[in-house]
């Protein structure tokens, strides 16, 4: 009897997930034995098996794609960033400068002299535009396109040595936005008219049909759940996303009855990666340099803390103590390590982690992030008990130096648009008396023409850990705060997870419902990459991260427990024995 011949396989013929199947076989060792005899030649064992990686290895791919979709594109150069820069650096001069604010009318003219649009068609609707970024910059909330009133009124009226941040954080310039299309799978011009129709025969609901051999897909019928896009040999089909929603990790990102971006209050939790994924430039945050600037020139002491986040921010071949010194000629008083904090945050959540997980909570989780905690809060209300209680690097910082000079303001310098409401909860108001972003020191060195060549380099005082500076990245801070307990109690093991991104911090949440992490450290970082991804940031993510690796190298002391602030703890905190004392959330 004649065996039956078999077909060869042909791997540009295969789909990508049949191309997966088959890589996942050669790595088991048991692709001969499927070319020779087919599939059913395996066991069910083996054939099990091998469907548990492929589902693994997609998870892991759909995860690789969303954190590079969040990060891969960030802060490269573009007119977008450099109006914000412009735009900044123009209320700081105005800051600097004081006297008579009517001139602050001519801005937008200022910086977008001429005629015709740079970007838009109308030159007159970006000054518009131009003029409400001046206003929000200053601190002021959004207008309307009805209401009415000059730059300069609203300059006299924020003038002030004081502001606190008023809600919302996060803006849409409504006339800005573009009213993007929703998100949908989209068939381009690439599609070749093949035969297999590989698209058609994968999807599950029949929406797409062939017009002159070219696919189309109705609408009407599409689920967007990609197995089009998976499945076509020539990546002719498309996946158009609306970059702020997509970007929206709590899915509060909407539109209005012109198709227009809104944002649910409700459900949004300033994190900002919506303001940073608009290719449009129409999301935009308050600031508070206005204010700061008008506090140093009233004579206030102004202390500045600057988040491990910075290395690289300012270009990386500029070194700590050039930055420390041009922030003195800014007008600062002194510079201070938010890292010192972090030492301290660390000691706290390993003393509060090692006393009650597993016997008085199931688990623990991190606190650093405002963005992660309000989301935790909003969305698992059950987890709320066990968000840690101890405060985070910024606050344990600043009242550390309230402490030292009771006289001084604090300045937070960092890379997160959330820790601007943050400073405005009323425990932590008298603590922290201003936040900015590093895109926001930028436009005041701009305003005050800081040259970073002419400036001697000096050596500076590095006082934090290793890990301490590693706040900064993602899973930070749970290698840090696992270090200390190591130190304390070398023989206990520490089970830690983390999630990067709003999206997998919900999901880690919802699988931590089942209690597959009980007795676990859980971290939450709302920015893809942690800190150092965040909204203020000047870098592309990859770059500050190997600086920061940099950083963390340079660090005298390798542990936490090390900090020369340790024993000023009890100094922090009103009631030492009290846990409740420390609430921030």
């Amino acid at each position: 009897m004649s065996s039956k011949k078999k077909t060869p396989i042909h791997l540009e013929d295969l789909t990508p997930d049949e191309k997966v199947k088959y890589e996942i076989a050669e790595e088991l060792g048991l692709l001969d034995r499927v070319m020779q005899d087919g599939w059913k030649s395996l066991t069910s064992k083996e054939t099990g098996r091998i469907g548990g990686l492929i589902t693994k290895k997609k998870r892991e791919n759909e995860k690789n794609d969303k954190s590079k979709k969040g990060t891969s594109m960030r802060n490269i150069y573009c007119g977008i960033a450099d109006m914000r820069k412009q735009v900044f650096a123009e209320v700081a001069k105005l800051a600097y400068e004081g006297g008579d604010y009517h001139r602050v009318d001519k801005l937008p003219h200022k910086i977008l002299p001429g005629d015709p649009g740079n970007e838009r068609d109308s030159i007159f609707l970006e000054r518009a535009i131009v003029a409400e970024r001046i206003r929000l910059a200053m601190g002021h909330s959004l207008r309307s396109s009805s209401q009415q009133e000059s730059l300069s009124d609203a300059a006299d009226k924020t003038a002030i040595r004081e502001r606190y941040y008023e809600p919302p954080l996060i803006n849409i310039i409504k006339y800005a936005c573009h009213a993007c299309p929703d998100t949908h799978y989209e068939v381009t011009n690439a599609c070749q008219s093949c035969l297999a129709h590989h698209c058609s025969n994968s999807c599950p609901k029949n929406a797409i049909s062939f017009l002159h051999g070219r696919a189309e897909i109705d609408q009407s019928k599409c689920i967007k759940c990609g197995k089009c896009k998976a499945s076509c040999s020539y990546q002719a089909i498309i996946r158009f996303e609306r970059p702020c929603q997509e970007a929206c990790g709590m899915d509060a990102i909407g539109k209005d009855q012109y198709g227009r971006a809104e944002i649910d209050h409700d459900k949004c939790v300033s994190c900002g990666m919506c303001l940073v994924n608009c290719p449009f430039g129409a999301i935009v945050d308050k600031g508070q340099l206005f204010q700061l600037i008008h506090a140093m020139r009233g004579g206030d002491k102004v202390i500045a803390l600057i988040a491990p986040a910075f290395w690289g921010q300012f270009g990386e071949k500029v070194t700590p103590g050039q930055i420390v010194t041009a922030m003195k000629m800014l007008g600062f008083q002194s510079v201070e390590e938010v890292a010192v904090g972090a030492d301290l945050c660390a000691i706290e959540e390993a003393e509060e982690f090692m006393k009650n997980v597993p016997e008085k909570q199931p688990y623990m989780a991190t606190s650093c992030c405002p963005a992660w905690s309000v989301m935790a809060k909003k969305e698992f209300p059950g987890a709320a008990p066990y968000i840690s209680m101890t405060m985070t690097p910024m606050v344990l910082t600043a009242r550390l130096q309230k402490k030292r000079h009771p006289d001084c303001k604090i300045a937070f310098i960092g890379p997160c648009a959330a820790k601007k409401l943050e400073a405005c909860r009323r425990s932590v108001r008298s603590d922290v008396d201003f936040v900015l972003t590093f895109e926001e020191l930028r436009g005041m060195m701009e305003a005050k023409n800081i040259d970073f060549s002419q400036i001697p380099d000096t050596r500076p005082n590095y006082e934090a850990s290793s890990p301490g500076v590693g706040f900064a990245a993602s899973g930070g801070v749970a290698k840090a705060v696992e270090e200390v307990i190591h130190r304390l109690d070398p023989e206990r093991e520490v089970k830690t997870v983390y999630a990067e991104g709003l999206r997998e911090c919900r999901k880690m949440l919802r699988i931590a419902r089942t209690g597959k992490y009980d007795g676990y450290l859980r971290e939450g970082m709302a920015c893809p990459g942690g800190c150092i991804a965040g909204a203020g940031t000047i870098q592309p993510p990859e770059k500050s991260r190997r600086v920061l690796e940099q950083y963390k190298a340079s660090a005298p002391k390798g542990n936490p427990l090390e900090s020369d602030y340790k024993d000023d703890l009890y100094l922090l905190h009103d009631h030492v024995d009290d846990w409740s004392y420390v609430g921030r959330h």
